[in-house]
């Protein structure tokens, strides 16, 4: 690795904070062996998106592939939502723990729980699991206001949830974010106001989004639903290594006001022209 530039200290892992919560949409061995050689040490933790755990193949293998790397895996919160409307639960737990993970998301974005259900399920899944519960409808009709936000954020982080994750889905268009991508900052203004950022992860897919949350929260937000693609351009964000967040951790301005004589110095001076002289008048002859 390249060793010249002084960078914002980022945690080793495991990490608490800074952490890259990464979605695998269906990715082959192959290519898990490819990420995983170019990008390891800043995924840290994969999901493997809604439901294709259930419906990949060789789901033993590619589990086993990330943990020989120091990647833990879970699967999407769909799948349990799926296995807890059909009563499956029990069955749930245990192929998880067959399976050898340690990690299980738990949400409720398209069934319904009140927070005592939630609350309870959170608490069982605790004790055997670290857990990640997710807050936010995957319905872009469903608005959640932000006094919400924070009273179910916290009556999971009671429960017993390692990281609460804040909803905006793979499209990043719900949640914390208006259906153009653009972010709520109000609502996440008020949740950082009354919940430790440390505790949350913000689901951020689009740059934009992980821009503005490098940006606000800094090097060490923690940020979920990142593409595999997008591990290493998102580790150059919080490092300043990209130009959209250069001069959040690097003296920028100071170097450029520095510079703001001398590149006046060089602009071409403005030429002084005289006026021209009106044309002599010739007189007529006096008839």
């Amino acid at each position: 690795m390249l060793d010249f530039c002084s960078l914002p200290t980022r945690s080793p892992k495991p990490r608490d904070v800074g952490i890259t919560h990464v979605i695998d949409k269906g990715l082959g061995l192959g290519q898990i062996e490819d990420v995983l050689a170019t990008c390891s040490d800043y995924i840290d933790i994969v999901k493997l998106g809604w439901g294709t755990a259930y419906v990949t193949q060789n789901v033993r293998d590619k589990i086993r592939a990330y943990q020989a790397a120091g990647v833990p895996v879970c699967f999407g919160g769909t799948l349990l939502e799926l296995a807890i409307l059909q009563g499956q639960f029990d069955q749930f737990r245990g192929t998880v723990k067959d399976l050898g993970l340690t990690h299980v998301e738990i949400s409720n974005g398209v069934i319904d729980m009140t927070m005592k259900e939630k609350a309870r399920y959170i608490r069982t899944l605790a004790r055997d699991f670290t857990v990640l519960s997710e807050v936010g409808s995957k319905d872009s009709d469903k608005v959640i206001p932000p006094f919400r936000w924070v009273e179910l954020i916290q009556s999971e982080l009671d429960a017993g949830a390692w990281k609460v994750i804040c909803e905006a889905r793979e499209s990043g268009t719900v949640g914390l974010y208006f259906g153009s991508g653009e972010a709520r900052a109000g609502l996440i203004d008020e949740i950082v106001a009354k919940i430790d950022p440390a505790d949350l992860i913000f689901e951020a897919p689009l740059k934009t989004q992980q821009i503005f949350m490098v940006r606000k929260l800094g090097a060490e937000v923690n940020l979920g639903n990142i593409a595999t693609g997008e591990v290493i351009p998102v580790e150059t964000l919080r490092l300043g290594l990209r130009a959209d967040t250069m001069a959040a951790f690097h003296e920028v301005d100071v170097w450029n006001k520095r510079r703001d004589a001398e590149l006046a110095a060089e602009l071409p001076k403005p030429e002084r022209r005289s006026r021209p002289q009106e044309p002599k008048r010739r007189l007529g002859r006096v008839r």
